[in-house]
């Protein structure tokens, strides 16, 4: 239970980086108190989507792995962020990102606050 909390945390943070650096990823709201919880649950969606569907695309596109050394992640993390900006606006969550090279980007910074957030936070073990 502790790592799934840790894990959520950093990727709110992650988030709230890629939000603040980019001004196409965007989360509105008309309070600090709703745009944490819209955050929060952000969070929530983008480590589910991370837990079920980035597995079955990696499978997938095995090959592309293979052939791009490894870089295809990058694009595989742009997708996953776009897929959690679909869904957010499908649940009424004040969050987007607009356009594929912003979520490339965002993927980026992303990945790398998540990591520093991981290896700074512990984890229950």
């Amino acid at each position: 239970m502790m790592n799934f909390i840790v894990k959520t945390i950093a990727n709110a943070v992650a988030l709230a980086v890629a939000i603040w650096l980019f001004q196409d990823i965007t989360l509105t709201g008309e309070s600090t108190g709703k745009k944490t919880v819209t955050l929060i649950l952000v969070a929530l969606l983008f480590g589910l989507v991370n837990v079920i569907v980035k597995p079955l695309v990696k499978l997938l596109t095995l090959p592309l792995f293979i052939l791009t050394l490894g870089l295809i992640t990058l694009v595989i993390n742009a997708l996953m962020l776009l897929l959690t900006s679909y869904l957010a606006d499908t649940l009424d969550l004040n969050f987007h990102v607009d356009g594929f090279w912003t979520a490339v980007g965002g993927a980026l910074v992303i990945s790398i606050v998540s990591w520093a957030m991981n290896v700074a936070l512990p984890d229950g073990d």
